[in-house]
């Protein structure tokens, strides 16, 4: 699976995970990734990675079954 969308390009984010004691730990965050199917300027189709909130702004237009 891809680790960042094709279309904004967002990839994961580092940061760390601090217990009730402080034990420190490294954690990555991912972006909610779905594969869709896009149409394309020519007006093919392609599959691609796109992360939600770019499905959800109307970066890509999603192809109708």
């Amino acid at each position: 699976m891809a680790k960042s969308c094709e279309v904004c390009g967002k990839g994961y984010q580092k940061g760390h995970k601090v217990s009730h004691a402080h034990n420190v730990s490294l954690k990555r965050s991912y972006p909610n990734l779905q594969r869709v199917r896009v149409v394309m300027p020519n007006g093919g189709t392609k599959r691609q990675w796109v992360c939600a909130s770019c499905i959800q702004k109307g970066k890509v237009t999603k192809r109708v079954a």
